[in-house]
């Protein structure tokens, strides 16, 4: 049964090393995402997933250790999801065949390492932002029924449509949608989660929708609350954090 949840943002941006000289316009999202995190800790989980969108080939199950990088947007940082070796077995070489974490979930890994975690398993799952809303209630089913104890920690934007600089351009839809899915999070109102529009969450370039969905669907049976730490749009794109517990 689902116990606990943290909704975070993940926008590279996160990690100052990318941010640089910006790195203190996101400070007030990173304490509300380290607030966040410290109601899993003390929930106490069986189990920790991590559920991000993600592009292909970076969906699907990522098992703990993990590794992720972001050389890619210009900083040497490599995180493990939620620890574990170095390289493969024994710290030796890494496994043939090893995905790399999706950039959601090396943020949610980058998190998880900021703050500390060490108190249950990591699993990490990545998402496709078209993924159906029965489909998300479904997986969310699923993972609050692999341990008695389980702790979601949940990836995703709200729109990136909210100025004319944003990365979708200015859309006059975008506020009322983030204020929605915000209110929804803020209450943890599984119902009106369900019912963010698929189709406008696409449009709004809101990758937050499925993973948020599949938290609708794990905790239906939880009696969670929740409360809403940070709703802003630094750079024109939504970021929201909240936790239910």
């Amino acid at each position: 049964m689902l116990v606990a949840a943290a909704v975070c943002p993940c926008p590279p941006v996160l990690v100052p090393e990318l941010a640089a000289g910006a790195a203190p316009e996101l400070d007030a999202a990173r304490a509300a995402c380290t607030d966040a995190l410290g109601v899993l800790a003390v929930a106490r989980p069986d189990l920790l997933v991590v559920v991000g969108p993600a592009e292909q080939p970076g969906r699907g199950v990522f098992p703990q250790g993990s590794r992720g990088t972001f050389r890619g947007f210009g900083a040497e940082v490599d995180v493990r999801l939620g620890g574990g070796p170095a390289g493969g077995p024994e710290g030796g070489p890494e496994p043939d065949g090893e995905r790399e974490l999706p950039p959601s979930l090396a943020v949610g890994a980058w998190l998880l390492e900021r703050t500390g975690w060490a108190d249950a398993p990591v699993e990490g799952l990545g998402v496709g932002e078209p993924l159906e809303t029965e489909r998300c209630v479904l997986a969310g089913r699923e993972i609050a029924g692999r341990a008695e104890r389980v702790a979601m920690l949940v990836m995703g934007d709200a729109s990136a449509c909210r100025t004319l600089k944003a990365p979708g351009y200015l859309d006059e839809r975008a506020a009322p949608f983030d204020a929605e899915a915000a209110r929804a999070l803020g209450a943890a109102d599984i119902e009106a989660i369900k019912a963010l529009d698929t189709d406008l969450a696409h449009r709004l370039k809101a990758a937050g929708r499925a993973p948020w969905q599949i938290l609708a669907g794990a905790a239906e049976d939880a009696g969670l609350a929740g409360a809403l730490l940070y709703d802003d749009a630094p750079y024109g794109v939504c970021y929201l954090v909240a936790a239910w517990s």
